[in-house]
């Protein structure tokens, strides 16, 4: 039994590395190289007001980002934290 196990794994370790893992080949002509001129959809949040205020730790005394949406205008400055207020509101 044990030499049946070490056989079946051996055949699985070679067909693994003969297939590449199984892994499927990158087409290079859709990946984009700089991921600084990657665009990204802006989320729609018509109707919707809110806004989250990211800090630099938790005494929340020095502010490092925002991310939120003012009634369908979506804004995204700084960087995110795990210190963060949340305020939501209403579209009039």
């Amino acid at each position: 039994m044990q030499a049946r196990n070490l056989i079946g794994s051996g055949l699985l370790a070679v067909g693994m590395l003969l297939a590449g893992c199984g892994g499927t080949p990158v087409d290079e002509a859709t990946q984009v190289q700089d991921i600084g001129v990657r665009e990204d959809a802006i989320p729609d949040c018509s109707g919707l007001d809110y806004e989250y205020t990211y800090y630099s730790d938790a005494t929340k005394s020095t502010v490092t980002g925002g991310r939120g949406c003012s009634c369908g205008a979506w804004f995204s400055w700084g960087r995110t934290s795990s210190f963060y207020d949340y305020y939501s509101g209403t579209c009039f």
